[in-house]
């Protein structure tokens, strides 16, 4: 399956579905994102079944109620919007990335020697 980057809610609902145990329910989404973003059940099912088109959820009914599985994980789908956010505006370079960062003052100092440390125990 190609990935495709998901809009910003949908993105909020996969957040709930992989910070769960399997499976998720519309209840399990409403109690955790729908109340403080003042949805009803109805604009949920929505974003669940959206979900499930695009086949980032699978769906099981049992009894009245549905549950939903995740089918792709959080971290294939972060490595591939961080490929595409890479590609798209540091033209696929990590080191213009982190220029931009520490140009800002994004990075802290602690940051950096995280990022030295990490470099130091990829190179082995």
């Amino acid at each position: 399956m190609e990935l495709k980057k998901l809009p910003d809610a949908e993105f909020d609902v996969m957040k709930v579905a992989w910070a769960n145990e399997p499976p998720v329910t519309t209840n399990i989404i409403m109690e955790q994102l729908g109340k403080q973003r003042k949805w009803k059940a109805q604009t949920v099912n929505s974003l669940l079944l959206r979900l499930v088109k695009r086949g980032f959820l699978r769906t099981e009914k049992k009894g009245k109620e549905r549950m939903y599985f995740p089918t792709v994980s959080k971290e294939d789908y972060l490595k591939f919007e961080t490929g595409n956010f890479l590609k798209q505006y540091h033209n696929n370079s990590f080191l213009n990335l982190v220029n931009t960062l520490y140009s800002d003052n994004s990075l802290t100092d602690e940051d950096i020697d995280e990022l030295l440390q990490w470099v130091k125990e990829r190179r082995g």
